[in-house]
Order: C-alpha cells, then sequence, then structure tokens
C-alpha cells in the first residue's frame, strides 16, 4: 500500500500502474494479480487505507461550544488534507473515471464522515443540509487551496473565518443545556 501511495505521488493517480508497481516491488506485474485483481481493486484498496487513515486521527476533542467544536474537528482534517493532497483527491474527488468504492470501503468512509460530526451531535441538532454545508466549506477551501495555491495557505488560512460564516447557522439549533434537559418542572 505504501509503494502505491508512493508512485500515486510521483505520477498522480491516473499515471499509477500496476506494472510500475510491481517492478517497484520488485516482483513481475502477473504475480501482483495475486494480491490485487486489477487497477479498480487497487484504488479500493487505497480508499480504505485513505479512511483508515482518517479515522487515526481520532476523536476530536469535546467541546462547550459550536464553534470550538466545528474547529476540532476541521483543523487536524484540513491538516492531513494538506500533508497529502492525492490521497486526499482520491478519497473526495471523482478524479478516476469509472471508480467507485466496493461497500466494504465506502462504510470506512461513512464512518470517518460521521464521526466528523461527533462533536458537534451534543450541541446541535444538526441536519443533513448542516453536514452538507459545513462538507462543502470545508472541501471549498481545500479545493481552492490545491489549485491555486499548492503547498501554501491561502485558502486554508481562511478555516476559522469560514467556521465563522456557518457558527449563526449551527447556533440557532442548539439543544437545550445538559443541566436543563435534565431538569423537570416543578
Amino acid at each position: 500500500m505504501a509503494t502505491a501511495w508512493e508512485l500515486a505521488r510521483e505520477n498522480g493517480l491516473a499515471g499509477l500502474s500496476l506494472r510500475d508497481l510491481a517492478r517497484r516491488l520488485g516482483m513481475a506485474a502477473p504475480s501482483l494479480y495475486s494480491y490485487v485483481d486489477s487497477k479498480a481493486d487497487l484504488y479500493d484498496a487505497m480508499y480504505a487505507d485513505g479512511w483508515r487513515s482518517v479515522l487515526a486521527l481520532g476523536h476530536p476533542e469535546p467541546a462547550d461550544d459550536v464553534r470550538t467544536a466545528l474547529l476540532n474537528v476541521q483543523r487536524p482534517y484540513v491538516q492531513w488534507a494538506l500533508e497529502d493532497p492525492v490521497r486526499y483527491q482520491l478519497l473526495n474527488q471523482r478524479t478516476i473515471p469509472g471508480f467507485e468504492p466496493s461497500a466494504p470501503s465506502y462504510a470506512i468512509a461513512q464512518e470517518a464522515y460521521a464521526r466528523s460530526f461527533s462533536s458537534l451531535e451534543p450541541l446541535v441538532e444538526l441536519t443533513q443540509g448542516d453536514r452538507d454545508l459545513i462538507t462543502a466549506v470545508v472541501a471549498g477551501l481545500l479545493s481552492q487551496q490545491f489549485a491555486n495555491d499548492p503547498g501554501g495557505t491561502r485558502w486554508v488560512r481562511l478555516l476559522e473565518d469560514a467556521v465563522d460564516l456557518v457558527v449563526p447557522r449551527l447556533e440557532a439549533k442548539k439543544k437545550p443545556a445538559a443541566s436543563a434537559r435534565g431538569r423537570h418542572p416543578q
């Protein structure tokens, strides 16, 4: 897996070839087929591996306020994306024609997606629209960063400003405070 990622970083995702991978691993190309059935299977394994690396970031730090809760998950994710744009690209953009992850690999992605909202769920009644907006804002910053200032910070430095645009929407959906939820009228 590490060698496949290495080659994808060198040649781009579309430039990844099983023949080059086999050569780099010191084996004949046909021998590689005992590990993967096709290039699509290799992409699928890389996809699952990439999402496992997102899960390895761990659970976001809990917070008492919406802004902090949102930043506690988005800062590590943005840093993760910046560390490996090729990995981010495979997981979050449709750059490989015809590639669709298998159900088991996609389940890992869904787990990571759900975890990305876990710090907000105790605080806010999140809708799918809220999740979509947060995802779109962060993905937009990352897309602009990779396309227009690769290796820089022009776009991702705006993360806190972008979060500040979303927070009022989420604040309007705050759950009652935990202490108030446990009280009963007398």
